[in-house]
């Protein structure tokens, strides 16, 4: 159960990847601008955020530890949606 659960979520982490690297083939410079949200103080405390609050149900609720990989894709899409949210030109 515990491998299926690892390479589900290596899976998605290599998925995201060459999403990236087939973006940066098509337009140079598009995948600096992917990954910006890296650089984002706002979106990355509200990752970490998400992280603890993910992390602490995975301790609380008694699951396996490599949920906590789980947790860290769903920080990491929570960082982006937030960097998305705050540098919209309005």
């Amino acid at each position: 159960m515990t491998a299926n659960v690892i390479l589900a979520c290596v899976i998605m982490a290599a998925a995201i990847v060459v999403r990236a690297a087939l973006a940066e083939r098509k337009r140079p410079g598009s995948a600096r601008r992917q990954w910006q949200f890296l650089f984002n103080r706002t979106a990355v405390i509200g990752g970490c955020a998400a992280f603890a609050a993910l992390a602490a149900a995975v301790v609380v609720s008694g699951r396996s530890m490599t949920y906590l990989a789980w947790a860290f894709l769903s920080a990491l899409l929570t960082a982006f949606i937030i960097d998305q949210l705050t540098s919209q030109k309005h």
